[in-house]
């Protein structure tokens, strides 16, 4: 009887997809690049625009406008701002659940970005004024217009969620699941060997 290989410490496991410990620190640290990145960018925003014009860069592509936001994007929900922070913590809960099962390494960086995005955010909402859980976030930002009005003014936090989420939707749409498989590909295998080691027994 020849036994299953199984798989070399630190590499891809038997079901195709990478050892679990690993895939939960690219994720941690993933979010952890994330959630520094936005924190060091308001503070910087913060000690440099404050008090100031919009400036404009890249002819105009890209202008650096600080502002605070008490909503969503297009301050959507400006009244019910600790609705927020409680849509956040669910979110850090699902994501914590769905690294129980984690072993995709392009899951974890969709993961990571989503995490590090929304705790971004989630440290202004309870951290910055006017209250904890009704603070506004600091943007700054703001595409083709300094003001917003073409793009909502936005931040690195906004960037990684949007970038974790649209990274999650290709991963979805091309099969790959988040235990490492891949949909419609990995099970044919399986069930081939299967088929396989049945007709082994048969013929002996």
């Amino acid at each position: 009887m020849t036994a299953v290989p199984s798989a070399e410490p630190g590499r891809t496991d038997p079901g195709g997809g990478t050892r679990r410990p690993r895939a939960v620190a690219i994720l941690a640290g993933v979010a952890l690049v994330a959630l520094l990145a936005d924190l060091v960018t308001k503070h910087l925003a913060l000690a440099a625009l404050t008090d100031r014009e919009p400036v404009r860069l890249l002819g105009g592509f890209v202008y650096l406008s600080l502002t605070r936001n008490s909503g969503a994007a297009w301050s959507i929900g400006a009244d019910h701002t600790w609705i927020f922070p409680l849509i956040t913590i669910g979110v850090v809960g699902w994501i914590v659940w769905m690294a129980l099962r984690l072993r995709s390494l392009p899951w974890a960086i969709s993961l990571g970005l989503v995490l590090g995005g929304a705790l971004g955010n989630l440290v202004d909402r309870i951290f910055r004024a006017p209250s904890p859980f009704h603070g506004h976030v600091v943007d700054m930002i703001s595409l083709f217009d300094p003001y917003g009005q073409v793009w909502p003014v936005f931040n690195l936090a906004d960037s990684s969620l949007v970038c974790g989420v649209l990274l999650a939707v290709l991963l979805e749409l091309t099969g790959r699941q988040r235990d490492g498989r891949r949909a419609g590909r990995d099970d044919a295998p399986a069930e081939t060997d299967a088929t396989q080691g049945a007709d082994q027994k048969e013929r002996a």
